[in-house]
């Protein structure tokens, strides 16, 4: 089986040309390995609370081409973020809902069009975002209608996030058949067989939070308690994911008289992708393609098996992302209105649980997709090297170095992803009196130390309506 796939991918007579040819194409657009290093001051800018800088080094990266065409989605998320950060809202909304197009056209797409990315990465691809990206874009467009007071639009878009959720697996499974049956762009016929992953995700806190809101804004109390109701399950059905208390919420005062007022608190970074770099080690006599760890600490454990029918035994090298987790300062939230302390924040979402959740439910494509990549390439460098040996023994090393280091250049991981999303979500409802208020949000380190002070000058608390303070620190 192994073999009929390197004589589908490559023609006998033109091996090496033909893959040099796509090798030369794929480096003029820059498309073998993710981009990742001209984040790096943006990402301090960010750091530094210079969001408007931030969303402006966006901007200009995307006009030095370091966003290309298939990484429309990264770009359109990433700067719906940083233009959310800058408070700089309508322009936000038109990044993100661009992002959200771009993932519903490229999902399919990104699933079947393999013929490329198995000669190649999956870098080469046009990236269709995560399930955890696409869900905060909505989220964030939530925010930034609220801060615009646009109730209804910040309805729609949690309507969005909480339908895409509840049909997650059925995307999957439509994925699986779709895959599975092949189509006419998968020029690579190659047989995978996929079985989509089950979801464990189906309720957002996040969201529930939102619109619990929203409704009491609106005097929808009973919808209000529903989605009250189903934060509390978020947490009860969902422990995987909220593995910490739930947060004290409240959508009325507790005392006659007063106002509620929400601090949503945006702290810290999400994951990012890395590379797991791998070996896969074929074994003849059990008929077995075995995934070895390369690390000095593991090295050689196993990683995972493959019952695969092989006629020889062979070492290639393999790379697929992994998500990492960027830890942050933050630890404690307070507020404070008019110079009296009210209390802390509440974390109500852990963002890199939701993404860890959401990335398993394809985890086990990429890893098909990219052993089977692997054992196709490396099968037919090996017959290439071995026919260079054949044709020209006295200069043959020098060839077979140059297949080598064409195979080693090509085996990437794609480690698209947005950079801008926060890492975790804080939460705190008060009783306040009515009228101009001066609010407080101060952060702080696990020392207690003072991290920075988010102050909201006379801010005005509605006796009936929506009062919902934003405040993050991006560290």
């Amino acid at each position: 089986m192994v073999n009929r796939f390197a004589t589908i991918l490559w023609s006998k007579r033109a091996v090496l040309g033909g893959l040099l040819v796509a090798l030369a194409a794929v480096i003029a657009c820059g498309s073998l390995a993710t981009l990742k290093g001209f984040y790096d001051p943006i990402t301090a800018e960010l750091r530094a609370g210079n969001y408007e800088q931030a969303a402006v080094a966006i901007e200009k990266a995307k006009e030095k081409n370091k966003y290309g065409h298939k990484d429309r989605f990264v770009y359109y998320i990433d700067a719906g973020l940083a233009h959310h950060y800058a408070r700089q809202y309508d322009t936000s909304n038109v990044r993100l809902t661009a992002a959200e197009d771009a993932a519903e056209d490229l999902f399919t797409k990104s699933i079947t069009r393999a013929a490329l990315s198995l000669m190649l990465n999956d870098n080469v691809l046009e990236y269709a975002g995560e399930d955890y990206e696409i869900l905060y874009g909505n989220l964030f467009k939530a925010l930034n209608y609220i801060a615009k007071n646009n109730v209804e639009d910040a309805f729609v878009e949690i309507r969005k996030a909480n339908e895409k959720l509840n049909l997650l697996e059925l995307k999957y499974r439509k994925a699986s058949d779709e895959l599975n049956k092949g189509t006419a762009e998968d020029t690579a016929a190659i047989k995978l067989h996929y079985e989509a992953e089950k979801v464990r995700f189906n309720n957002d806190a996040f969201a529930r939070y939102l619109s619990m809101h929203l409704y009491a804004s609106a005097g929808m109390w009973d919808d209000a308690r529903i989605d009250f109701d189903w934060l509390q399950k978020a947490f009860l059905e969902q422990p995987h994911i909220y593995d910490f208390d739930t947060p004290d919420v409240r959508y009325t005062p507790e005392e006659k008289g007063m106002s509620i007022l929400s601090i949503v608190g945006l702290a810290g970074l999400s994951p990012v992708k890395e590379a797991l770099n791998l070996r896969i080690r074929t074994d003849k006599e059990l008929d077995l393609i075995q995934v070895l760890y390369t690390d000095p600490e593991r090295k050689d454990t196993e990683y995972g098996h493959i019952p695969w029918p092989v006629d020889d035994d062979y070492y290639f090298k393999l790379a697929i992302p992994q998500l990492v987790d960027r830890p942050g300062p933050i630890a404690e939230i307070q507020v404070y209105v008019d110079s009296m302390y009210l209390g802390n924040l509440q974390l109500i979402e852990d963002v890199s649980k939701v993404a860890r959740e959401t990335f398993n439910a394809k985890k086990s494509l990429i890893y098909l997709r990219s052993v089977a990549r692997a054992v196709a390439k490396g099968l037919v460098t090996h017959k290439q090297k071995k026919k260079v040996d054949d044709d020209n023994k006295a200069a043959g090393w020098l060839a077979k170095l140059a297949i080598d280091a064409i195979s080693d250049i090509t085996e990437n991981a794609d480690l698209r992803c947005a950079r801008l999303l926060p890492g975790k979500i804080f939460v705190g409802d008060f009783d306040v009196p009515p009228g101009n208020r001066d609010i407080e949000v101060v952060f702080l380190d696990e020392n207690g130390r003072h991290l920075e002070t988010q102050s909201f000058k006379q801010y005005k608390i509605l006796r009936n309506g929506l009062n919902m303070v934003e405040a993050y620190l991006i560290d």
